[in-house]
């Protein structure tokens, strides 16, 4: 029996095939900016799909997204999660392979997390300006992040120390920082924080990372 849809966005390519990207978002919730990424990963060949981790709400504001994101519950945004890779991977097929998991900020906490929690299904891991786990003895995925250089929810020790625990476990991984950005550099919609240069670099690493995911 087919497994239904959870709330959420999923964009598919032209063909209807490609392999699964898991997109989770940041603490604005499952807004335009995040649908627009997986329309280009679509473009580009990938199916991709965004649950929806705060079932209907999008804040627009700092002080709006920091109300909606204390009243989230983990345990129930990672059961969100582990639904709709059981989804994605259905309607990818191709559940021996892995998915690709892309996490912004608060998303890049719960891409780190599942990356440990469910090694079977998880392969490759993007994080956007976004920490959080300790632990990866149990991942085996390869990881790649974007960085800001000046941005006080992710000090430099906490990309340090990142770093640090995904080495320590042994699993690959590439850092980028990108010169003269801020926290949220990557979304357009994010008028004071946007850096078109550094998001159109940040973009075509992470298409050439997930291209070539083994």
């Amino acid at each position: 029996m087919a497994l239904s849809q959870p709330d959420g966005y999923l964009a598919t390519p032209d063909t209807g095939k490609g392999r699964g990207v898991l997109v989770l978002h940041a603490w604005w919730g499952l807004n335009d900016t995040i649908k627009a990424f997986c329309d280009r990963l679509a473009a580009a060949g990938f199916i991709a799909f965004a649950p929806d981790l705060y079932q209907g709400k999008v804040a627009d504001t700092i002080a709006d997204a920091e109300v909606v994101v204390k009243a989230l519950d983990d345990d129930q945004a990672k059961q969100i999660i582990a639904n709709s890779v059981r989804f994605l991977n259905e309607r990818v097929g191709q559940a021996e392979s892995g998915l690709a998991v892309i996490g912004f900020s608060m998303g890049a906490y719960f891409a780190l997390d599942l990356s440990n929690t469910d090694p079977e299904h998880v392969r490759s891991v993007v994080v956007f300006y976004g920490t959080g786990e300790d632990d990866f003895s149990n991942s085996t995925a390869t990881f790649l992040g974007h960085f800001a250089e000046n941005d006080p929810y992710e000090p430099q020790s906490s990309v340090d120390h990142l770093k640090k625990s995904l080495a320590d476990a042994g699993r690959p991984v590439t850092i980028y920082q990108y010169e003269g950005t801020g926290h949220w550099f990557f979304e357009p919609d994010r008028s004071d924080a946007y850096h078109e240069a550094a998001a159109n670099l940040a973009w075509d690493r992470t298409l050439d990372f997930l291209k070539h995911m083994s």
